[in-house]
């Protein structure tokens, strides 16, 4: 299994258990993200890269798996991930390089 479909498994699976409980203001938070990231003034390929840089800098690495996800199946490029990596890191600092390795090794993952 790789490190793509170990993160969705897992993903969807704690996801599932999250909204069985059905706790009112857990799944109106979800329900609020998902809306946040739907097109409107900005399309979904402008809103994903934002949040790939929001999380890069966050330090947030299931944060930012699932906003690599999202940019490949929007048909993003690679340019234009590097481009994102380069404003976090610089907006972020050097401690999001740990961050920034393992998002190119999950973005390598998602272009096999």
């Amino acid at each position: 299994m790789t490190i793509v479909e170990e993160f969705n498994d897992y993903r969807a699976k704690m996801n599932g258990k999250i909204l069985e409980e059905n706790n009112t203001v857990l799944k109106r938070l979800f329900n609020l993200d998902t809306n946040a990231f739907a097109p409107g003034a900005l399309d979904g390929k402008v809103k994903e890269l934002i949040g790939l840089s929001s999380s890069m800098v966050l330090r947030c690495d299931d944060c930012i798996k699932y906003h690599l996800g999202k940019c490949h199946e929007l048909g993003v490029t690679t340019q234009e991930v590097f481009e994102v990596f380069s404003i976090a890191n610089l907006i972020g600092g050097t401690i999001v390089i740990p961050h920034l390795r393992r998002a190119v090794e999950f973005w390598e993952e998602l272009n096999k």
